[in-house]
């Protein structure tokens, strides 16, 4: 079992940044693909950034030049930068390990995050 804890969700106005914190702990191997949801209400899960075993990193096209992912392997953590933040932003986010393939698909990941609420008012 792989368990996931985010951090850093918030309220904050449009233009603004927030920085997200994935902590994995339990049966997790040194390197393995974790990636980055949200989900607004009434909307379907969106991927947003993912990052391979091999460095590889993918973002959706609504976050790129916006959201920068990165990983520290030593805390078994991942994070996501947020700036310039916008309204349409606002949803659940959470993370998730162990994608295979390691592509923003939510079914391809085997471990989720209970999530962390992002508001970015205009």
């Amino acid at each position: 079992q792989v368990q996931l804890v985010e951090s850093g969700g918030g309220s904050v106005q449009a233009g603004g940044s927030l920085r997200l914190s994935c902590t994995a702990s339990g049966y997790t191997y040194l390197r393995s693909c974790m990636g980055w949801f949200r989900q607004a209400p009434g909307k379907e899960r969106e991927g947003v950034a993912s990052i391979d075993s091999d460095g590889t990193i993918r973002y959706a096209d609504s976050v790129k030049g916006r959201f920068t992912v990165s990983q520290d392997n030593a805390k078994m953590s991942l994070y996501l930068q947020m700036n310039s933040l916008k309204p349409e932003d606002t949803a659940m986010y959470s993370c998730a390990y162990g994608g295979s393939p390691c592509q923003l698909y939510g079914p391809y990941f085997d471990y989720w995050g209970q999530g962390t609420q992002v508001t970015v008012s205009s």
